[in-house]
């Protein structure tokens, strides 16, 4: 039965175009595909990117079109691609601009899926639609929203936890305490876009780092770092008070 399932699982899996075949063998994802390494393209994602390749943990901050999110979910496609993880871990606080996550139809995965397709886009770009289902099915790329976070615990993953500043400050030691052996996880957010009343759990993770000395490399982007594009960099100014050209 196992030996049947591995079989059907390596013919979903093929995925044909551009020399690419991506396949399951046992337990392990394998990729044919030789990528280039992601490439910074400033100084405060170059320092990104060496903390993310040298620490267990990084809080990175900045507004947004920085590359926050998309280099951490980058990194984690690599890492699993190259079999160094088992799991990736997409988490945020379910805070929305707009409509709460009780009137969207389906289950509480299916409400939260939404709010990780950036995270997933980055992901497919690294290893393909096809894979990335196949991954998400088996439980290799798992969505987590806080509700069901109490009680959980991971190892042998990549855990991102993004728009952490709309996090409670209970929430972020919930998080913070599911990480275990073997994991890199990152904390992403912008301290000055809180959509909540309480106080930011990230503004708090913040201060205890600094208070206490910890191993926790703090990455700050601004706003001369943002690379989306010249409107997103204009609005983010405009919004944060240094208004934009006439």
């Amino acid at each position: 039965m196992g030996k049947q399932l591995d079989r059907k699982r390596s013919r979903n899996s093929r995925q044909y175009g551009d020399a690419e075949i991506i396949e399951f063998k046992g337990n392990k994802f394998q990729n044919t595909r030789v990528l280039p390494p992601i490439k910074a393209l400033n100084p405060t994602q170059a320092q990104y990117l060496a903390a993310l390749r040298s620490s267990q943990q990084i809080v990175v901050l900045g507004p947004a079109g920085t590359g926050k999110t998309w280099i951490a979910a980058t990194h984690a496609a690599d890492l699993y691609r190259a079999g160094q993880i088992e799991k990736i871990i997409l988490t945020r606080p379910n805070v929305p601009c707009g409509r709460s996550l009780g009137f969207f139809p389906g289950s509480l995965q299916d409400k939260f899926a939404p709010w990780a397709v950036p995270i997933a886009d980055a992901i497919k770009e690294r290893i393909g639609d096809a894979p990335f289902d196949i991954a998400l099915k088996r439980g290799d790329i798992e969505m987590v929203p806080f509700e069901v976070m109490r009680g959980r615990s991971w190892k042998n993953a990549f855990i991102l936890l993004d728009e952490a500043q709309n996090t409670s400050v209970a929430e972020i030691k919930t998080f913070l305490t599911r990480v275990g052996e073997n994991c890199v996880s990152v904390v992403n957010g912008d301290v000055n876009q809180t959509d909540i009343q309480q106080a930011s759990g990230l503004r708090r993770m913040i201060d205890l780092i600094r208070a206490h000395g910890l191993p926790v490399p703090v990455i700050e982007f601004e706003l001369d770092d943002i690379v989306r594009s010249g409107l997103c960099a204009m609005w983010v100014r405009a919004f944060e008070g240094e208004g934009a050209p006439a």
